[in-house]
């Protein structure tokens, strides 16, 4: 078996030579060599990277969670390395442990962007910007409120204009956020009943609220009673269109993806993971 060893630069040799399980597992360089399955070191952002070529190439995937938030890895079962490991060792003798499941894509300019866990625009996309440039050691859930609370006192709701296939909505907004996935920014459950087999799109739109409002319903996000909230709107649909003036910065399972406007829509089944083959089921 020839598995394609896709990792981010902080991950070690010796994490990497532990899935080389015996001499019929062939560790390789790069994914254009015609793998049979790719490895995939790191977090989110480590996935999302690579997501279009291994959609391209129509292989397996196995995520090996190093990075800071790991929130895909957590939504589909592996929450350790030692999971994972564990998961590759039934996959090599044989097991099943298989599962298919959605993919979603921002249409720009004729660019199809993968994404797997949730995009975001406005506060959040703000917040996410910021994370991004702390230290390493201060990223995840904690470095991420702190980016939040910040983006909360310079951030200013924009112009909004959704359009899904049943309805429309038009509002200044402090944010956006259309998962694939629940979560995001390591446990924030910020579209809690998303799910990554079910076909649709999860949209969480929060309108104008007040700053005050804001920090102390911060908890409160992380166990998704935000919907409760009289100024969020939440609502699914299997695509979806998001206008925004002035355009906003749009963020995909951490990483800057484009600007408004764009068009999101889902590939139902269009990826295969490898999960723990122990009956655990795909979290909702």
């Amino acid at each position: 078996m020839k598995a394609a060893v896709l990792a981010a630069p902080t991950v070690s040799s010796k994490t990497i030579e532990q899935f080389r399980l015996s001499s019929s597992v062939e560790l390789i360089p790069t994914i254009n060599s015609l793998p049979d399955v790719a490895l995939v070191f790191g977090g989110d952002g480590t996935v999302h990277r690579f997501l279009p070529e291994i959609l391209a190439h129509k292989i397996p995937m196995l995520v090996v969670p190093k990075g800071t938030g790991n929130d895909f890895a957590h939504v589909i079962g592996i929450h350790s390395e030692r999971v994972s490991l564990q998961a590759w060792k039934d996959f090599c003798s044989g097991a099943n442990n298989l599962r298919e499941i959605d993919l979603g894509i921002i249409h720009k300019d004729g660019e199809q962007i993968p994404f797997c866990c949730v995009v975001g625009a406005g506060m959040d996309a703000d917040a996410n910007a910021r994370a991004n440039r702390l230290p390493r050691w201060l990223r995840s859930s904690a470095g991420y409120l702190v980016s939040a609370v910040q983006a909360l006192f310079s951030f200013k709701p924009v112009d909004v204009h959704v359009t899904t296939e049943t309805r429309t909505e038009k509002r200044p907004a402090l944010l956006i956020a259309i998962g694939n996935a629940h979560r995001y920014g390591g446990g924030i459950k910020i579209v809690p009943r998303a799910k990554v087999d079910d076909g649709l799109l999860d949209i969480c739109l929060v309108g104008r609220i007040s700053r005050l409002k804001v920090l102390f319903c911060l908890p409160i996000i992380y166990f998704g009673g935000h919907t409760r909230l009289k100024e969020v709107q939440y609502f699914q649909d299997r695509s979806v269109r998001i206008d925004s003036d002035p355009p906003l910065d749009l963020y995909a399972d951490g990483e800057l993806a484009c600007r408004t406007p764009v068009e999101i829509t889902l590939l139902p089944k269009a990826l295969k993971v490898i999960v723990p083959a122990n009956g655990v089921r795909l979290k909702p």
